[in-house]
């Protein structure tokens, strides 16, 4: 549960205070075990932080809303509104020097270094794997790794990334990685790299967990996408 957003929403319901700190106490105890009082603490630490953080100003601190959501525009679902998003993605990144970019579409990224090309792809974990860390790494890695062979590249490094929210196990790290090294150790590809964070720090309550494993690969010819051809 992203407990600050649940107190930006009520306030712009323009609820009482004193009403929000109630109802975001009842849902924090419904997801920790911790003392009533402390509940109310941390309730009335959230607002205060949210107080400070609204109504900033300028480029850094305020985006221009689309109007829609993640959800509604089917990102991430492999349909017409997530290869826009994607198609976007590029036009932000822009005109690069990569012989493989962003804005080609294809399994992975290439850019030439010495008389060779290096090629990176990353996939993310799938959403409802989050309760089975193992299998989350496991096929995160083995996807990450397919697009790389399929673009004619040997895999030389992973390098992975995993997000647990407050209360999520700490067991989740260990199986996830295990996932991972699974792949890795079959195929000869070594861990080397990584990252591990709670999903919003304080702000994120709940055991939801998020990751993805990426991977770099060397080739001395490419097969990319934009090359391919009947037969």
């Amino acid at each position: 549960m992203d407990v600050e957003g649940f107190v930006r929403r009520s306030m712009k319901k323009e609820l009482p205070e004193e009403e929000i700190q109630k109802r975001l106490a009842e849902r924090i105890l419904d997801i920790k075990d911790i003392d009533p009082v402390y509940a109310d603490e941390l309730s009335r630490a959230v607002i205060e932080e949210v107080k400070i953080t609204s109504g900033l100003t300028g480029d850094l601190f305020i985006y221009e809303p689309a109007g829609v959501t993640m959800g509604e525009f089917g990102v991430g679902s492999r349909g017409s509104g997530d290869f826009y998003a994607h198609r976007k993605i590029a036009h932000v990144i822009g005109n690069t020097t990569a012989d493989v970019g962003v804005d080609q579409m294809d399994d992975g990224g290439v850019v030439k270094a010495g008389d060779q090309y290096v090629i990176t792809t990353v996939d993310g974990m799938h959403s409802r794997l989050s309760d089975f860390p193992f299998l989350a790494g496991f096929h995160a890695a083995r996807a990450t790794l397919r697009d790389v062979y399929v673009m004619g590249a040997t895999p030389v490094g992973l390098i992975s990334d995993v997000h647990i929210a407050d209360d999520g196990d700490v067991a989740k790290l260990f199986d996830y990685t295990a996932g991972i090294t699974t792949v890795s150790d079959a195929l000869g590809v070594p861990l080397i790299a990584g990252s591990t964070l709670r999903i919003g720090g304080d702000m994120v309550i709940g055991d939801r967990m998020t990751g993805c494993v990426g991977v770099v690969g060397v080739a001395s010819h490419v097969t990319a996408r934009s090359a391919t051809a009947p037969g």
